[in-house]
């Protein structure tokens, strides 16, 4: 009896566990997810399933986030947070599913379902519940890029999305298909076209990641040189030059005027620009990835002719019939068009283009002239000799040829011929000259002065004779040799033939000598 007292509590607790056993079996909430990832301003489903004992009927369904022991749970239709957001899908007898629509980080909580029965005291709790979280997206990205990288993209959540998402990319707000797998997007070979604002999406869901945006770098490209203002430059100009690079990040720029380094910056100013300053200008580029070099240009600085000069060929002192070559050499950009070329003291040109041959002397320069002005040299001298003229006419006769020495040897051969003819007729000497007054010819000679070394030459016919002779005629003589002129007139006279026979006129012809004042 004693035995049996003592086993009695025992058996009496066995018995209570076994009655709890079938209880708790009967009452029941099965969850799907335990936990579930929403993203931000997506709707929620929570499912869930529910049982009790078949002798209760069921009186209230809800669902709370409460779980105080002691204190009765809020019905979460009834809050004002959910009220308009909370849908319950389940029905009285077994289905608890709830649908939760814009969820936010404020709705973060562990979720239970509760059903009062027809019994009192008879309701139940579904533990451990639903726990929900919510997140947004966010697109991890590198910090850098630089061009011909492989970039990847991963759009990440705060949490694995309960459901198994579709994820979509955007680029500067085009959808990309291209290198897309799953929560990740693939770039490979960056190029700087592939720069630009990113984001990343959910299918069927409006929420997408922030925008990130990708900067490429790169070392300059496309490196140029342009000049600003007229497209003629003339000296005294102002010319502005301005480097244009294509370049991330932003290039530091360096100007050279050939080799030499002239400045810095994105522009260079050059004032009063002379023609020192035609050269080639060219800019340099240069970032953390690299230099590069425009292609260099030429500053064309235009101006008038200047520093006129005239350069003599050979000696400015030529002899008469020569000549003298002179060059006008000028600086001007573009170059001379024309030459004109001057004598001092005259006003009309004696020549033009660049070289002109000078045959007199005097003092010549020359005028340039472009589209931009007009300039004279200094005037130079060039002498010619004028006994020069001499050396010209012997020069003349002797590249003549034989023609015009022949030509004068047939006429001393004819004139020869001629004055031994009249030797014959007439023999004159000085002595008998002097001896003659009242003779034959009846002329009065008062002095004959023959030219040295002749006289004798007559008389060998071989050249003709010069001599000056000078006479007095009174009255009488003058009549009687007029009559004796008349007398000539009228008698024939025959000329030597070839065999030099004399006709038989020697007494007209002595009588008839012509008598000359003056022979030269």
């Amino acid at each position: 009896m004693l035995m049996w007292l003592r086993m009695a509590p025992a058996l009496h607790l066995i018995f209570l566990l076994i009655i709890h056993r079938v209880s708790s079996a009967d009452w029941a909430v099965n969850y799907i997810h335990s936990r579930i990832c929403a993203l931000k301003n997506s709707s929620v489903i929570m499912s869930c399933t529910f049982t009790y004992p078949t002798r209760h009927q069921i009186k209230k369904v809800f669902w709370t986030k409460d779980n105080v022991k002691d204190i009765e749970p809020t019905d979460l239709s009834k809050d004002p947070e959910y009220s308009q957001r909370l849908q319950y899908l389940g029905d009285k007898q077994q289905n608890c599913t709830v649908r939760l629509s814009h969820v936010t980080k404020k709705d973060e909580h562990q979720y239970y379902f509760r059903f009062i029965t027809n019994v009192p005291n008879e309701k139940w709790t579904g533990k451990p519940g639903v726990h929900l979280s919510v997140t947004d997206l966010q697109l991890e990205s590198p910090e850098r890029v630089t061009e011909g990288d492989s970039v990847r993209l991963t759009c990440n959540s705060s949490c694995k999305l309960t459901d198994t998402p579709t994820f979509i990319w955007y680029r500067n707000s085009h959808t990309l298909t291209e290198g897309t797998t799953g929560d990740k997007l693939i770039l490979i070979s960056f190029r700087e076209e592939y720069a630009g604002r990113y984001r990343c999406a959910v299918d069927g869901h409006t929420l997408t990641s922030p925008e990130v945006y990708l900067n490429v770098t790169y070392p300059p490209k496309s490196v140029s040189v342009t000049i600003s203002g007229s497209a003629v430059i003339m000296s005294g100009d102002s010319v502005t030059l301005s480097c244009s690079s294509d370049s991330n990040p932003p290039a530091e720029i360096h100007w050279f005027k050939g080799e030499t380094f002239v400045g810095s910056g994105r522009i260079l100013n050059i004032s009063k620009i002379s023609s020192d300053d035609s050269k080639k200008y060219k800019c340099k580029a240069k970032n953390d990835h690299g230099v590069k070099y425009s292609a260099a240009v030429t500053l064309n600085v235009q101006y008038p002719p200047r520093n006129l000069s005239v350069t003599i060929s050979g000696s400015a002192v030529i002899e008469y019939g020569d000549s003298v070559g002179l060059m006008c050499i000028s600086d001007s950009n573009p170059p001379a068009l024309s030459f004109s070329w001057f004598k001092e003291n005259q006003s009309s040109a004696v020549g033009s283009g660049q070289s002109f041959s000078a045959v007199q002397s005097g003092r010549f320069y020359c005028e340039a002239h472009n589209p931009h002005g007009a300039q004279r040299s200094d005037a130079v001298t060039v002498t010619v000799h004028q006994h020069a003229e001499r050396n010209i006419i012997i020069i003349i006769t002797a590249t003549s040829g034989g023609l015009f020495i022949i030509i004068i040897i047939i006429i001393l051969c004819l004139i020869k011929k001629q004055r031994s003819v009249k030797c014959e007729g007439l023999t004159l000497t000085q002595n008998d000259l002097h001896s003659a007054p009242g003779s034959a010819g009846d002329a009065l000679y008062a002095s004959v002065n023959p030219k040295k070394g002749r006289a004798a030459e007559c008389r060998d016919a071989e050249e003709i004779q010069y001599a000056t002779v000078q006479y007095h005629r009174d009255t009488q003589m003058k009549r009687e040799e007029e009559e004796e002129q008349r007398q000539c007139d009228d008698t024939p006279v025959q000329q030597p033939d070839q065999d030099h026979s004399r006709p038989n006129t020697e007494t007209v012809e002595d009588s008839c000598a012509v008598i000359y004042s003056s022979v030269r």
